[in-house]
């Protein structure tokens, strides 16, 4: 299957995953709201164009908003990683091995740490941002950090079972185009 085939069927299944499924969920607790959706833009290839990177981060968060009925309030979120995720891997992965040899992030290309560690910064950057645009005001502190801290601890909890259960084989580039 092609990888641009693969990425769009990622972006409509991880899309219909959170509106229908995890947004129907009714809420454990006022701190845990799961989202896992993107995780998408982190599992795009290494190799993207970081302007094209920022479009579909910007679409991708622009879909779910839509479907969501919520202005803005995931597209931000989804740029600012899109934008800081190439600065992160090239921060937490040596240049000249894992980004050419292989083709997408993950625990394979990246190992346990490196892996866990982008996937952890950019899971909390992403709902620091989001629970602060939602919440628009610092009015209560201790619910803001608790409702940051409770909905990054669940994601990063369905993200890595995400990984468990649906393991990536990591693809090798080759030299044939």
């Amino acid at each position: 299957m092609s990888d641009y085939v693969k990425n769009i069927i990622r972006f409509i299944l991880f899309i219909f995953f959170q509106v229908f499924i995890l947004n129907e969920v009714p809420p454990l607790h006022q701190f845990i709201v799961p989202y896992i959706y993107f995780l998408f833009l982190l599992w795009l290839p290494f190799n993207i164009n970081r302007f094209f990177l920022l479009i579909i981060a910007f679409a991708f968060g622009t879909t779910l908003d839509y479907f969501t009925g919520t202005g803005g309030l995931h597209a931000a979120p989804c740029v600012l990683i899109a934008y800081l995720r190439p600065f992160l891997l090239n921060l937490l992965i040596p240049q000249d091995t894992t980004e050419n040899s292989y083709i997408e992030p993950s625990i394979k290309s990246m190992g346990w740490a490196p892996y866990s560690l982008y996937i952890v910064i950019l899971t909390f950057i992403h709902h620091f941002l989001l629970v602060l645009i939602e919440w628009l005001q610092f009015g209560n502190f201790v619910y803001f950090i608790g409702k940051v801290t409770g909905t990054t601890a669940i994601s990063l909890l369905l993200i890595f079972i995400a990984e468990m259960l649906f393991f990536r084989k990591g693809k090798f580039r080759t030299n044939a185009a």
